[in-house]
């Protein structure tokens, strides 16, 4: 008899917040807050975005430092905060076209910088 028993490495959580639909030229903002670690540790943090049917696009990533880097395509109406002291994470977009659906994910940078 062979057991296997999952190591957990951290007890990591993400708890996301922000509206499922928002009308075409509205604001959509978007709130992932975590615990289990810091924010501020040295990885950067990506928002990504899926498409029905398309693959993975980056929209921009904030490093541990509080750098940003926005996607070209929608560098004009994006923002990315943190907001150290509740731990999270923000995405903004502004002026959402109705033909821009999508799922949105954050995800941690598997390399420093």
């Amino acid at each position: 008899l062979i057991l296997l028993v999952p190591r957990v490495l951290s007890q990591v959580q993400l708890q996301e917040s922000g509206p499922e639909l928002i009308k075409s030229s509205q604001t959509l903002s978007l709130t992932c807050a975590g615990s289990g670690y810091s924010i501020t540790s040295d990885y950067g943090r990506n928002w990504i975005r899926q498409a029905p049917g398309k693959g993975l696009e980056q929209m921009g990533c904030m490093y541990y430092n509080g750098d940003t880097y926005y996607s070209p395509s929608i560098k004009s109406h994006t923002s990315i905060c943190r907001d150290t002291p509740k731990n999270q994470f923000s995405l903004q977009l502004s002026s959402v076209p109705t033909e821009d659906t999508a799922m949105c994910y954050l995800a941690r940078n598997t390399v420093r910088g």
